[in-house]
């Protein structure tokens, strides 16, 4: 999940508990639409609905209504300056409805095939740059949403500096153009970036982005990652790296920390990748195994290990409520109160708990 790759290859992403910029709707108000009144008390969770899982997604989704305020299906791609793909169930009117009639708003994802050097170029060119949010716009108006969410992060993946700096400034104008019409039209403008580190997420211009969209949304996870070396997939020492930063940039109230229902299952000792794992995979493979439940607490994360039919050893790290509940007391400190889930109907169903305590 730091590169959409990983997102797609694991087959298996928030916008936002919103006290939003003005002109936009508030933290418990309506949608731009007026389809659906808000709750009595603020709903601080969003998460996203992956298309090939939203017949387990979606009623989890219903499931859990009173705590969420926004939901993201991950339903198109952007492949071009002016061509945005649909993937298998974009606009699916049964759950835009549903969800709308749980008062629930839908700001479906947009994500990009584009790596650093196309999209360099496509945003420093002002009449692409306007083909693409023209683009954009399209799909926000063709389906009741009630605005976008942009998460690009293959045009982040590049050791090039130079490059890297014109796909952040280039960004940063997308985001302004994309955000502005958005709000012309009473739509929610939400942009899901990298963690930023020492070591990562530095095409992400925070300071900007917040000022420009309604929400930050940060994926809190994939620290340890499908190509890597195994461990955690997020910690609570990271967490603190991640929000000194995005707190000194943005204001609280605009972030959301994303947290994942997920792992990955690693074979010790080859450069094979990962395989993606949600909660529920990982302990129905630890109780087959008869594996031990070990949990890091310096980490704040759960793991075991099994060996395979082969003989060959394997390591599975994943997150559940324990760990979740360790990483929020990391959120809660920061003072942010908004929280992600990646994604429907991978977590474990305690989650829902340990979020609302």
């Amino acid at each position: 999940m730091r590169t959409l790759l990983s997102r797609l290859r694991a087959v298996g992403v928030l916008a936002c508990a919103l006290v939003l910029s003005a002109g936009t709707p508030a933290l418990g108000g309506p949608p731009h639409t007026g389809r659906a009144v808000g709750p009595s008390a603020p709903r601080t969770v969003s998460a996203w609905l992956p298309y090939w899982n939203a017949e387990t997604a979606y009623p989890d989704a219903l499931a859990h209504a009173d705590q969420l305020h926004t939901v993201s299906p991950f339903w198109y791609q952007a492949t071009s300056d002016a061509s945005i793909k649909a993937h298998p169930g974009a606009g699916d009117r049964r759950i835009v409805d549903g969800l709308h009639a749980k008062k629930i708003r839908v700001v479906p994802t947009v994500t990009e095939t584009l790596d650093a050097k196309a999209m360099a170029a496509l945003l420093d060119d002002p009449a692409r740059r306007k083909a693409h949010v023209d683009a954009l716009m399209k799909i926000a108006e063709s389906g009741s949403y009630d605005g976008l969410d942009l998460d690009y992060e293959k045009m982040a993946d590049t050791a090039d500096e130079t490059l890297r700096e014109r796909v952040r400034t280039g960004y940063n104008r997308l985001a302004d153009e994309l955000c502005s019409r958005l709000h012309n039209q009473r739509m929610l403008c939400v942009i899901t970036v990298m963690p930023y580190t020492r070591g990562s997420g530095h095409a992400f211009d925070y300071a900007h982005l917040g000022k420009a969209a309604d929400r930050l949304r940060i994926m809190a996870y994939n620290l340890h990652n499908a190509t890597g070396r195994p461990g955690p997939i997020s910690s609570t020492a990271w967490y603190e790296e991640i929000l000194t930063h995005a707190t000194a940039k943005v204001p609280r109230e605009k972030l959301e920390v994303a947290l994942p229902g997920y792992g990955w299952d690693w074979t010790v000792g080859s450069r094979a990748r990962a395989k993606h794992v949600t909660w529920h995979e990982a302990e129905a493979l630890r109780r087959e195994k008869k594996a031990r439940y070990v949990f890091d607490t310096a980490a704040g994360t759960p793991h075991f290990t099994y060996t395979d039919a082969d003989g060959k050893r394997h390591e599975v790290w994943y997150q559940d409520a324990r760990g979740t509940t360790a990483h929020l007391e990391v959120v809660r400190k920061h003072g942010v109160p908004a929280t992600g889930l990646w994604a429907l109907g991978f977590e474990d169903p305690a989650t829902w708990e340990a979020v609302a305590n």
